[in-house]
């Protein structure tokens, strides 16, 4: 049985040009939005000091060496600032970019095996995740793990369905190898517990051994090696404390233990899923109910055609989620590579791709409405007023939340749907991002920075104490002399001691010093200005308190 993998069933398609409107749309409010506090500072921070030190193999973070993850996107956002310049919307190309491109990955790897139809309802399906769209646009190192890791799995899947010993079997491995050593580099070697895990719970279940002897590990573990070991190698020799802080301190301990401080109970990640999947949690559970996938759609896949793509996707989602639900420390964005594989299940197991994406379109709409009502009542009560920029907001994402559930309620074409769905949820999840910056600006310290910029020279001393805000170094384009404050910093800090500075050495300076400003916890500012500290206070907000010595 042959499938027409490049139309839908009405002969249409998601063209270049709709792929260029939504990658617009992903990226409209990246140049404007402020960044965040704290992931959005550092991971904008780093490649700037990449950038202004020509050091592109020792990540330093505050001039200070900073070894919890790998360079990759270091690399990639710095190269865009020399191509570029620094912005707000270069320092998020690179996360922002692999993102969205999980749409057009998974969209080929689905229309490869399944048909055009499921792969845009797999499009529609992910986009509207709020999930998905919420981490998707903040600058965290989880986009470039999910991109390739995720690659990995479908290349991974790729191979096992081709002919046993043929050439595109190995290419796809090959492929394999390539995406997994890239996701090393982009977040760690967790990549390789979960990728193994998955295999091997997938052999043990179907009782299938045959996957291991089509790994190609002789030319697949030399394909890695030679993408992800060398960076390793040359900062181990340039920083022989770096191996076991990276791999000790930021694998093993953060996994079995709750020094990271980010404790969440087990359930944490499962809550999170639901969310994520629930504009389309329906129909994935009746897919799930019809059973395992028995094989592929696809007749080209000789031999091997006893592999289930299907099943492997949601083993590798299981162990996902049981691994980081297990794990000592918990973020929100973890089990972001989730996403795009329980996505293509979804909609190659739907019956009906209209009334998923009718449902998804409803659900997507009414989450947003609810978000944007709740922004309005969290400014109200906390502000006493509600930002007239918040209601323009605001109501834009009714309006585009409105135009899905109406042009999905007409039955239009199946392209017509997926494209208007996605980019409603596109627009309006970022629109949201954009009024949480205004109804909650204490999460940035862009407006503070605006004010403090024009104070600022080339010559100014610059001192953050008690605390280290991560988004004032990239705003001004400078590093700062931390003052009785260890936190993320303290593994730099216990490096170059030198660099460190007391209380009592800043006060001698402070003193002595004429052009200076200092960013205050709050509580050690006031505990400090009770004792006579000389100083004006040019801004401030919930977290900080800005002095000027002047």
């Amino acid at each position: 049985m042959s499938v027409d993998i490049g139309r839908t069933p009405d002969g249409s398609g998601i063209g270049w040009s709709l792929w260029i409107v939504l990658a617009v749309a992903w990226f409209v409010t990246a140049p404007f939005r402020p960044m965040l506090d704290p992931d959005e500072g550092r991971y904008a921070e780093i490649p700037r000091e990449m950038v202004a030190s020509g050091d592109w193999v020792t990540p330093r973070l505050n001039d200070l060496k900073y070894f919890e993850k790998p360079p990759l996107q270091y690399w990639a956002t710095a190269a865009s600032y020399e191509a570029f310049g620094f912005s707000q919307l270069t320092s998020r190309l690179w996360a922002f970019g692999l993102a969205f491109a999980c749409l057009p990955l998974m969209f080929a790897w689905v229309r490869r095996l399944y048909g055009s139809a499921a792969a845009m309802l797999a499009v529609a399906a992910l986009a509207v995740s709020p999930y998905f769209a919420l981490v998707g646009h903040v600058n965290v190192l989880d986009q470039g793990l999910s991109f390739f890791l995720v690659g990995a799995v479908f290349a991974f899947t790729l191979a096992q369905l081709s002919a046993r010993g043929s050439a595109a079997e190995r290419r796809w491995m090959l492929l394999t190898w390539a995406a997994a050593a890239l996701a090393v580099l982009s977040k760690g070697i967790v990549v390789g517990v979960l990728a193994g895990l998955s295999v091997i719970v997938y052999s043990a279940l179907e009782k299938d051994t045959r996957i291991w002897r089509r790994l190609h590990l002789l030319l697949g573990m030399p394909l890695f090696l030679l993408i992800a070991a060398p960076w390793f190698i040359l900062v181990t020799l340039r920083n022989p404390s770096f191996p076991g802080f990276f791999f000790v301190h930021e694998h093993f301990a953060r996994f079995l233990t709750t020094v990271h401080q980010r404790v969440e109970p087990w359930w944490y990640f499962l809550a999170i899923l639901v969310i994520g999947v629930l504009p389309w949690i329906a129909p994935l559970w009746r897919g799930l109910a019809r059973g395992w996938p028995v094989e592929p759609t696809r007749a080209d896949c000789g031999a091997a055609g006893a592999f289930k793509p299907l099943k492997f996707l949601l083993i590798f989602s299981a162990v996902t989620l049981a691994f980081f639900s297990a794990s000592g420390s918990k973020l929100a964005p973890y089990i972001l590579p989730i996403l795009p594989a329980l996505a293509a299940v979804c909609a190659v197991r739907a019956v009906d791709p209209q009334a998923v994406i009718r449902g998804a379109a409803r659900i997507s709409a009414a989450l947003m409405a609810v978000a944007g009502t709740g922004l309005l009542i969290y400014s109200a009560l906390h502000d006493g007023f509600v930002p007239r920029m918040a209601i323009a907001w605001t109501a834009l994402v009714l309006v585009v939340a409105l135009a899905a559930v109406l042009v999905t309620s007409r039955r239009p074409s199946l392209v017509t749907a997926v494209c208007a769905t996605s980019l409603a949820a596109i627009l309006g999840w970022q629109v949201l991002m954009s009024a949480f910056a205004v109804v909650a600006p204490s999460h940035t310290s862009h407006a503070m920075m605006q004010l403090v910029r024009p104070l600022v020279g080339p010559d100014t001393a610059l001192y953050s104490l008690g605390q280290y805000r991560e988004t004032v170094s990239p705003y001004l384009g400078r590093t700062l002399q931390i003052v009785a404050f260890k936190g993320e910093l303290e593994f730099g800090l216990n490096e170059e001691p030198q660099k460190d500075m007391t209380m009592e050495q800043f006060v001698e300076r402070w003193d002595a010093a004429g052009d200076a400003v200092a960013f205050f916890d709050p509580g050690l500012w006031e505990q400090w200005r009770r004792r006579g500290l000389p100083g004006r206070v040019i801004a401030a907000d919930p977290h900080t308190i800005i002095v000027s010595r002047l």
